[in-house]
């Protein structure tokens, strides 16, 4: 019996001497990291001098994978579906460097490398994500309501109003996975003219202002100055009206009504 139980305690203390071992020979890091579509990204390997093998492996969640693999005693570098943007330079004065160039959709997903030594293997993971700045715009509606506009942005922008004000805001998710984000400032009590938009985003922070409180008729929305002309105006008023707006427009550019 006291052999039969010196037997699995010499079992266990071997498993856990194993566990140990393969620990210590395999050591495994993770990144979450995020690159501005257009840009360059950067992901580094454990910086190993006496390394005698790196593999990058891509795993990209649109495309196939591609995987770049350096042999020091051959010194020489195999490329297999890897993209003409991927590229690493194989030396341990910079940590096995990979870098994609003109980051875009495409290549978010995930990143190992695996560097061999005498000591071990050690790995390096990262998660790329991919962020796109979002196109603002900033006019006015048929009701002239300020409307704030932040279109196709990954992750979805954030909106605010100066003056603050109960703003209604819609979303429109795309399938590449961008976002427009649409903010319609509705305060008509403010006694403010001109109000600001704020747009918030992981690439960018912008401010906007506009003025939509006074209604102006320009050249280019002089039609909409006809939709609401009485239809029993007499040719003298209708005259007068546009000669009050010739000559308004002579030194204002604008009539006002």
């Amino acid at each position: 019996m006291k052999k039969g139980a010196d037997m699995k305690i010499a079992g266990k203390a071997a498993c856990i001497f194993m566990l140990l071992t393969i620990t210590k020979l395999t050591r495994i890091t993770g990144n979450r990291m995020a690159a501005q579509v257009g840009h360059s990204a950067v992901m580094t390997c454990p910086n190993k001098p006496d390394a005698t093998m790196v593999t990058w492996k891509i795993s990209p969640k649109i495309g196939g994978p591609c995987t770049l693999g350096y042999r020091a005693d051959q010194k020489k570098v195999d490329r297999t579906n890897c993209s003409d943007r991927v590229n690493c330079e194989f030396r341990s004065s910079q940590s096995y460097a990979l870098e994609i160039q003109q980051v875009g959709m495409a290549d978010e997903g995930n990143y190992s490398c695996e560097v061999v030594t005498q000591e071990g293997n050690f790995h390096q993971m990262y998660q790329l994500t991919v962020l796109v700045p979002p196109r603002l715009s900033l006019y006015c509606d048929d009701h002239r309501n300020p409307v704030c506009k932040a279109a196709a942005g990954r992750p979805a922008a954030e909106i605010s109003w100066v003056p603050e004000n109960n703003s209604m805001t819609e979303t429109d998710s795309h399938d590449n996975g961008t976002v427009t984000v649409l903010s319609r400032f509705t305060a008509h009590s403010t006694d403010e003219k001109t109000v600001t938009c704020m747009v918030y985003h992981t690439t960018l922070n912008e401010t906007k202002s506009i003025a939509c409180s006074s209604y102006s008729v320009t050249k280019l929305n002089l039609p909409i100055l006809l939709l609401h002309i009485p239809y029993r105006m007499t040719q003298r008023r209708w005259n007068l009206i546009l000669l009050t707006c010739r000559r308004k427009t002579q030194f204002t550019t604008q009539c006002q009504i």
